[in-house]
């Protein structure tokens, strides 16, 4: 059915304060996500990332089940006060300790690892001495980066430094939605900044010890499809284009030409009047990554309303015929395809691993024991068949990893949604392979039997 090279990676990921636990063990630190999970009225009935799917007790057990579904890859996150539990200064030995047991596993059981360093949990630590808005943290990630790789980078081919900056800095610093609920567009703008330094100086303190033959360092973000309400209306096709060059460029042009998107340079010095980006500071950033990590989930619908404090860009709902996942997210497969060939056309010698793909639906166990989720076998189908038709148009496309590997602390949703492809039990910690589960095993070992 599909066909992609053999050397394609076929993964699943994950992110450690999603499913590890343990969130007072082995001497890891506070990170902002325990303080967020653990403030009242922030995340879904209080619940917090303590135990999740306890996958640090549990890791060897999922690696099993890994090696049962057929992946050959495996993106995770490390947790950044697992290590350092004050954000700097005293290495925890048992951080180190775990991810190495951890990523020893993986090879032996023949699966990469894709290690992302950033995937939310800054340590609380940071956060008390001003967080991303403070420039000094991506120095302090700088060094981070490069303890991991000291330490344990002959076992990590593949390097994410953030995931998702984009929602680190819109849900996290201006709608408050995330860890650490800071509503404050300077700062959310100045956040955005600085995590374009930190994978920059991250990437130069990894390549210190890592060469280009020996590891790939990336950076992924969440792409959308702005797609106007009404193809009609100018303002809205405009607003559309502005949208998603906003949300698609931001995190990559300072890398890949140094500077940052043109045609909206005007707009967020209009809405933040004290924007100012140092020349020296896009000159350091002015690196390719040598790959690019693209989440995808579903299109951004836009309309005008001149009333908008965001020079008149208002989120739509899509239409009444779209159908939805349990987030109300809509399943819009051909924004994948779309978002790929303009990355391609964008920046065509710029390898692309899809690092996030998944939907959560309302998944519960039937009399037999089984979860039978037909909606999420049909979502993976669809969105790899768009990903072919962007391969066979010439994107360079190396790997596909499915959110997610199990069902987890879904951030301020806390356990109500599951996106996994293990249904978690979480009073027993039991997994248990959902259809789709075997779907996605299916389509890998047709892919194997083929090439």
């Amino acid at each position: 059915m599909f066909n992609f090279p053999k050397t394609f990676l076929w993964g699943a990921a994950t992110a450690a304060y999603q499913i590890e636990g343990a969130a007072r063990e082995d001497g890891r630190g506070l990170s902002i996500w325990d303080t967020f999970s653990h403030t009242p009225g922030n995340v879904y009935q209080g619940h917090t990332g303590d135990t999740a799917c306890d996958h640090y007790h549990l890791y060897e057990q999922d690696i099993k089940l890994m090696v049962e579904l057929g992946l050959n890859a495996y993106r995770f996150s490390i947790s950044w006060p697992r290590i350092f539990p004050e954000g700097n200064g005293m290495i925890n030995e048992s951080g180190i300790d775990f991810y190495a047991r951890l990523l020893y596993a993986l090879h032996e059981a023949g699966i990469t690892p894709v290690v992302t360093l950033y995937h939310w949990d800054l340590p609380q630590a940071l956060q008390d001495r001003g967080g991303w808005a403070n420039r000094d943290t991506a120095h302090w990630f700088s060094d981070y980066a490069h303890t991991i790789a000291g330490r344990l980078g002959d076992l990590i081919p593949y390097w994410i430094t953030l995931n998702e900056p984009w929602v680190v800095t819109f849900l996290g610093h201006l709608t408050g939605e995330h860890a650490p609920g800071i509503r404050d567009p300077q700062i959310a703008l100045t956040v955005s900044h600085h995590l374009n330094l930190a994978h920059a100086l991250g990437r130069e303190a990894i390549r210190a010890v890592r060469d280009e033959r020996a590891a790939k360092i990336g950076i992924t973000n969440i792409l959308t499809k702005g797609i106007p309400e009404n193809p009609e209306r100018e303002e809205e096709l405009s607003l559309a284009y502005l949208y998603e060059r906003l949300q698609n460029g931001w995190f990559i042009e300072p890398h890949l030409h140094g500077t940052y998107p043109q045609e909206i340079m005007s707009l967020l010095e209009h809405l933040v009047p004290d924007a100012r980006i140092p020349a020296e500071d896009l000159k350091k950033m002015h690196v390719p990554p040598d790959f690019l990590g693209v989440n995808y989930y579903f299109p951004a619908r836009i309309r005008y309303n001149p009333e908008s404090p965001w020079a008149g860009i208002e989120f739509a709902a899509p239409p009444a015929s779209s159908p939805l996942t349990a987030m109300g997210w809509e399943v819009n497969p051909d924004g994948l395809r779309d978002i790929l060939l303009d990355v391609h056309q964008r920046y065509p010698s710029l390898p692309i691993l899809i690092t996030e793909n998944g939907a959560a639906y309302e998944d519960t166990v039937d009399a037999t024991g089984r979860v039978r989720d037909p909606e999420r076998s049909d979502y993976l189908v669809r969105h790899l068949q768009a990903v072919q038709e962007a391969y066979q148009q010439g994107v360079n496309v190396q790997g596909y990893f499915y959110w997610s590997l199990l069902d987890n602390f879904e951030w301020a949703y806390g356990y109500s949604k599951r996106f996994g492809l293990l249904y978690v039990d979480y009073p027993t910690q039991k997994r248990i392979p959902k259809d789709s589960f075997y779907a996605y095993q299916r389509i890998i070992q047709d892919h194997r039997s083929s090439n």
